[in-house]
């Protein structure tokens, strides 16, 4: 399929229906007692969905979907786009502030929900009378419910030929760490443009067996959004997860050989292994000490002696193999996106055997920008840019964006707009550098970086992964901007003793520069939550109501 000749994502579809067996499974979700569609099932439903969705809306209205990852999702989308409206893809977890924020900014026609507890958190702020629903399950209001949508058999089966490149697809509410969500609109070329890179990466990895997802990252984020139109293009069979908790569980069932994630997945990953390898003894030991070692030389293409290889086929056999195992079997790599991925936890888990490549993107770019390749995965780096953007360095570090790409704009904010997109580059914000394989380095971010007394540039997020690899300590927060030295706020376990984090933190700052070190902490049992408003949906530390949250007890540090 040439991504470059098609017109829209929902020509892309149909196009791939027509390539595929209709027999051929396609959306699982694994909560029991679901069905497997079909690739033909998905088309119908589409169509129908569609034809309804068309006589309700006009071209280019807003159509807003808030529920949870399920095969509905992809056929709400697809619908959507195909009946001429424009998808606003909402987050289950967001607070009731964003929720009356991206409504009234938005002013969606139509409202797509899963079901009641989803509804509860939007019905105060929309219009019953104005907007109109569409929900999956039963709710507490009039809506169209789909399963009566899906038994019309008088409907119209339309494609959308009038969609181009450079219209919009979707408008995707950044997060945010501070401040109102933005929305980003993202054209049906900028997503079609990300694919053909990702595509173009996925080949080697989807040779060796037909391509299987595992989904838990909520499609609401632009990172997963753009990765379904991926799995179309591959004809990839999709498994929905039930949740983070049964993620594991969920994949020894699904058997993925691609999945995506973001860091903090694959942190509490490393941690679980590791734990359970710090219970073994003897020879197994032995044994597991020298897959790290010998994993990591293979990872820098090390040569081994003939000695090692040997032991290296054991390695392979008794401890990668099990452990490969344990997540299906099939597993040809992970992808890890959506923030920095610690370069220990990267090398340790690409040793043991689980292929992670690192990549980068921002949702303003559709969102993939580079992705670490195969066959050489430099896991400090995020890999190369991707052949359908360019990428540059700004005089002050900043890494900037161009291409198809790029976004139009953020919705109803031109200046903001205006300040990030320069001569058709995008300002990332984002500090870089390119090696000698052209491989990009992320180095530090304008934002978040904290300038002490000194007038040093500290990178607070570095330290924090750092105090994150100790199996004691589950979050942190640095905090030091124009202060004589940096302190930092720990979740622990509550029967995790001062003295015991005293000597942990000792020992971390034997690894850090002068400006570096934590001088001062203070414990704290509540981790820091979607729910309680101090991390983003895509579980990035929201830094401004940290603050104000422990004002006080960061200011007692000094």
């Amino acid at each position: 399929m040439e991504i470059d000749k098609i017109n829209s994502l929902v020509e892309l579809y149909f196009k791939k229906c027509e390539e595929v067996d209709p027999d051929k499974p396609f959306l699982k979700w694994l909560k029991p007692g679901k069905p497997t569609y079909s690739w033909g099932d998905i088309k119908e439903r589409v169509l129908k969905l569609s034809s309804k969705i068309k006589s309700l809306i006009q071209e280019g209205d807003r159509c807003l979907i808030l529920s949870e990852n399920r095969p509905y999702w992809l056929m709400a989308d697809l619908a959507v786009m195909n009946a001429g409206g424009i998808s606003v893809p909402i987050f289950t977890t967001y607070s009731s502030n964003d929720y009356e924020y991206i409504l009234n900014d938005c002013k969606p026609s139509l409202i797509i929900v899963s079901n009641n507890d989803q509804f509860k958190k939007i019905k105060k702020y929309i219009n019953l009378n104005e907007q109109k629903i569409i929900s999956f399950e039963e709710i507490s209001a009039d809506s169209l419910l789909i399963k009566d949508i899906l038994n019309d058999e008088n409907y119209k089966k339309e494609i959308n030929n009038k969609l181009k490149r450079n219209m919009p697809a979707c408008i995707i509410y950044t997060s945010g760490t501070s401040g109102n969500p933005k929305g980003v609109i993202l054209s049906h070329g900028g997503i079609l443009s990300n694919c053909e890179g990702a595509v173009e990466l996925l080949e080697t990895l989807t040779k060796k067996k037909d391509p299987t997802f595992l989904t838990w990252l909520p499609l609401s984020h632009s990172y997963e959004h753009t990765v379904q139109f991926i799995q179309i293009i591959v004809g990839a069979k999709v498994f929905y997860a039930e949740s983070l908790e049964k993620l594991i569980s969920n994949m020894s069932i699904a058997k993925p050989t691609i999945m995506t994630a973001v860091p903090r997945f694959y942190q509490n990953l490393f941690t679980k292994i590791s734990m359970n390898f710090e219970k073994q003894k003897g020879l197994k030991r032995k044994l597991i000490i020298l897959t790290l070692e010998l994993g990591k030389k293979i990872l820098k293409k090390e040569q081994l002696s003939f000695g090692q290889k040997i032991v290296n086929f054991l390695c392979e056999k008794l401890v990668r193999r099990k452990i490969r195992n344990q997540f299906g079997g099939n597993l040809q790599a992970f992808v890890s996106g959506g923030g920095a991925l610690d370069q220990n936890i990267g090398e340790f888990l690409n040793a043991i055997g689980l292929p992670t490549l690192q990549g980068y993107g921002l949702t303003e770019a559709s969102p993939v920008v580079s992705c670490n390749l195969p066959d050489l995965i430099k896991v400090e780096s995020v890999g190369p840019p991707f052949r359908t953007n360019k990428v540059k360095i700004a005089g002050d570090g900043e890494i900037l964006i161009k291409g198809e790409n790029v976004m139009l704009g953020y919705w109803n904010l031109k200046e903001e707009t205006e300040r990030v997109i320069k001569d058709g580059w995008l300002y990332t914000g984002d500090i870089g550098e390119f090696d000698q394989n052209n491989y990009l380095k992320i180095t530090d971010r304008k934002k978040d970086i904290i300038i002490n007394l000194g007038g040093d540039n500290i990178s607070p997020s570095k330290i924090e992964n750092i105090l994150c690899l100790n199996e004691n300590i589950k979050q942190s927060f640095v905090y030091g901007d124009k202060k004589n030295y940096l302190v930092a706020i720990l979740v622990t376990e509550k029967e995790i003793n001062k003295e015991k984090i005293k000597l942990i933190i000792e020992n971390i700052n034997k690894r850090l520069t002068l400006i570096e070190k934590i001088k001062k902490f203070v414990l704290i049992y509540e981790e820091f939550t979607i729910e309680n408003g101090m991390l983003t949906p895509t579980l990035k530390l929201k830094r401004k109501e940290i603050i104000k949250n422990y004002k006080q007890q960061l200011e007692n540090l000094y």
